[in-house]
């Protein structure tokens, strides 16, 4: 069951300078982690029961890093919260949808992750996120 948006993620190319944005418009960084399997440094803020998550290359050749060179800095992801992210990625192939992951990765705060490819769904990148805290 898909359960709500988890997250929007936003590519940055400065994290301190984002956050300070952010900051300013009345919100708060809760958690600032690294995850070196994507080559990027992430800054949770919630916003009720979703997320909005700053995306800050750590390397050049990193998917965050070539997105910024190609459009910008700007919203780079919708993520779906979902409650099985296996099935839903099984359910999706067996629909034709092309996936980037078959099986989901870890991504930022413990959670399993999986990328539908945009060229599916209407030009957006979309994440599938199944947290263990929900």
């Amino acid at each position: 069951m898909i359960k709500k948006i988890d997250h929007v993620g936003i590519a940055v190319k400065n994290l301190e300078d984002a956050i300070k944005v952010w900051e300013g418009l009345g919100l708060s960084v809760e958690e600032i982690e690294e995850v070196p399997d994507q080559k990027v440094r992430t800054a949770i803020i919630h916003v009720g029961e979703s997320r909005i998550e700053l995306l800050e290359p750590t390397a050049e050749d990193s998917p965050i890093a070539k997105f910024i060179a190609k459009r910008g800095e700007g919203i780079h992801h919708i993520a779906l919260g979902v409650d099985n992210i296996e099935e839903h990625l099984a359910k999706l192939k067996d629909a034709g949808y092309r996936l980037i992951d078959e099986q989901p990765r870890l991504g930022a705060g413990g959670a399993k992750i999986a990328f539908v490819h945009p060229k599916a769904v209407t030009g957006v990148l979309l994440e599938l996120c199944e947290r263990n805290e929900e």
